[in-house]
C-alpha cells in the first residue's frame, strides 16, 4: 500500500474513501495528486475487502482546478518541470486525462461527494465516477475558455454523455460557476444535501453496494454500462452481455444469490474480482470485439 501525500485513503468495511487532502490550496491538482489518483486506483482494483469507492474533499472544496503557483506558464508544457515523462509520439499526454480514463478502468463502483467548490479539472476528474452527489454548497466549473485553455481529461467525452451536448456546449463555452441546483436540475449529479449531511448520504449509497451485490458482477456491469457508451450497434452489447450471462450462470456467485433469496437470506458472494473475473474480460482486446 502506497503513502500518499496529497490524499487521505482509508478502508472500513468494504468501503474505501479517497479524500483529496492539499485543503491550504483548496485542494488543487498537481503533478503528485495526479500520480496519487491513478495508484490509489490500483489500490483499490487490487483489494478485494474493497467494494465501493468514495471521492470527497478536505476542508471547503473538494478541488479549485488545476494549481496555478507557476502562473502563466502553468499549462505551457515545455516551461514545466518532468512534463517529458509523460510524453508519447511527441505528445504531452494530459495529467488529467490520465487520471480519468484510470477511473474509467475502475473494477469498483465509485461514488463521488462533492464538499464544496470544484472546478476545472475538479470538476472533470468527476464525470468517470459513478455517481455524484453534492452539498448545497457545492458549486461546478468548466473554466477552461476562461483561462485560454480547452477541456480536458477526456470531459469531451464523458461530459455531453451525461449531461447532453446542448448543456455540455454551454458550460464549456461561457466558463462560468454554477450553483449546486442547477447541476442537479441538469442531470451532472443524483441529489444534493446539507453539508453536514454529505458523507452519510455516500456511505448510505456505498453500503447498499458493498452489503448486497455480489463483486464480480458489479466489476462487469460498470465495464459492460460505460464501455456501451462509445459503440456503434446494441449487438455488440448482446455479445458481451450473452458471454456474461453465459459465464456467470455457472459461478458459484449465482448458486449462492438463487439460494439465498430462496432462503430468504443475506447472500454470501464467493467470487472475488482478483481471481474470479471470466476469462472473456477485459473483452475489448479481443479482435471480434474491435
Amino acid at each position: 500500500m502506497a503513502d500518499y501525500s496529497t490524499l487521505i485513503f482509508e478502508r472500513d468495511d468494504g468501503i474505501a474513501t479517497i479524500t483529496l487532502n492539499r485543503p491550504d490550496r483548496l485542494n488543487a491538482f498537481n503533478r503528485a495528486m495526479m500520480e496519487e489518483l491513478v495508484s490509489v486506483f490500483d489500490d483499490t482494483d487490487a483489494d478485494d475487502a474493497v467494494r465501493a469507492v468514495i471521492v470527497t474533499g478536505a476542508g471547503r472544496a473538494f478541488c479549485a482546478g488545476a494549481d496555478l503557483g507557476e502562473g502563466g506558464s502553468t499549462f505551457d508544457y515545455d516551461k514545466r518541470k518532468g512534463a517529458d515523462d509523460y510524453k508519447v509520439g511527441g505528445v504531452h499526454r494530459d495529467g488529467g486525462g490520465m487520471v480519468t480514463l484510470r477511473i474509467f478502468n475502475s473494477l469498483k463502483p465509485v461514488i463521488c461527494a462533492v464538499n464544496g467548490p470544484a472546478v476545472g479539472i475538479g470538476m472533470t476528474m468527476q464525470l468517470p465516477m459513478d455517481i455524484r452527489i453534492a452539498s448545497t454548497d457545492a458549486r461546478f466549473g468548466f473554466v477552461f475558455s476562461r483561462r485560454g485553455i480547452t477541456p480536458e481529461a477526456a470531459s469531451s467525452w464523458f461530459l455531453p454523455r451525461i449531461v447532453g451536448i446542448s448543456t455540455a456546449l454551454e458550460w464549456c463555452y461561457s466558463g462560468r460557476v454554477f450553483n449546486a441546483q442547477e447541476a442537479r436540475d441538469r442531470g451532472l449529479v443524483r441529489s444534493l444535501h446539507a453539508p453536514e449531511e454529505l458523507q452519510s448520504a455516500a456511505q448510505a449509497i456505498a453500503r447498499e453496494i458493498a452489503d448486497n451485490a455480489a463483486p464480480v458482477s458489479v466489476a462487469l456491469t460498470r465495464q459492460m454500462m460505460w464501455r456501451m457508451l462509445g459503440t456503434d450497434h446494441p449487438m455488440e452489447a448482446h455479445r458481451v452481455d450473452s458471454r456474461s450471462i453465459e459465464s456467470r450462470g455457472r459461478s458459484a456467485d449465482v448458486r449462492e444469490g438463487v439460494n439465498a433469496f430462496l432462503e430468504k437470506r443475506q447472500a454470501n458472494f464467493p467470487d472475488r474480482v482478483s481471481k474470479d473475473m471470466p476469462d472473456f474480460f477485459p473483452w475489448w482486446d479481443e479482435p471480434e470485439f474491435r
